[in-house]
């Protein structure tokens, strides 16, 4: 039996950046006039994208389509990473 992916093992945190956000919005949402629910943040280039339960799914797209694997939310009081490729906490 293999032990539980570790956080501190996730071989993708090589990617966090200190990066700043770049929008106080969704970047694709604030341009399409489309409405989000929760706000993503890059940790490889500080894209903001609308989180899995916004209709657009913006952060996932970018991860996907940029190839940059890790968010933290940019909702207040939270402070956590997700890592798309490993469906994680990061």
């Amino acid at each position: 039996m293999t032990a539980p992916r570790s956080v501190l093992t996730d071989p993708h945190v090589g990617w966090i950046r200190d990066v700043t956000p770049h929008t106080r919005g969704c970047e694709e949402c604030l341009r399409m006039g489309t409405p989000w629910v929760h706000l993503r943040l890059c940790l490889s280039c500080g894209h903001v994208g609308c989180c899995d339960s916004s209709p657009m799914r913006h952060a996932r797209a970018h991860a996907g389509v940029i190839g940059h694997p890790i968010v933290r939310s940019l909702e207040p009081g939270e402070s956590w990473r997700w890592c798309y490729v490993d469906e994680a906490f990061a």
